[in-house]
């Protein structure tokens, strides 16, 4: 599973379970930076990235944005001086896939690729 950020999002369709506990729990360790975080109701990959200043962040947001729309497979982004918050779930199974992780792993390449302080 060590590439993981090299993997392709397949296409969700609703009615599939989202992951269980101990698939969860076996994806978990590729992306350690990562938390799960429930929030309204729905559990998500939950990472705070930080930054020298806007700019970069922006920088940072646009290239998640880029990646997201190859991949179709959209997170929730807050865009803030300096900081990039990323939540990655699957809205159509309410909750977690695989593909949050692949998506959180290849956001973690982004910033591993020079988009840190």
């Amino acid at each position: 599973m060590a590439g993981l950020a090299i993997e392709r999002c397949v296409p969700c369709r609703g009615g599939e379970p989202p992951l269980a506990e101990s698939e969860i729990a076996a994806l978990l360790p590729h992306v350690p930076q990562w938390q799960t975080l429930q929030q309204d109701g729905i559990l998500r990959l939950h990472r705070v990235f930080k930054f020298k200043n806007y700019i970069q962040a922006v920088e940072f947001t646009n290239k998640i944005a880029a990646i997201a729309d190859l991949e179709d497979h959209h997170p929730l982004i807050v865009l803030e001086w300096g900081k990039v918050t990323v939540q990655w779930w699957t809205h159509a199974v309410k909750g977690l896939h695989k593909n949050d992780f692949i998506m959180a792993a290849k956001t973690d390449a982004l910033f591993a690729r020079g988009n840190n302080p």
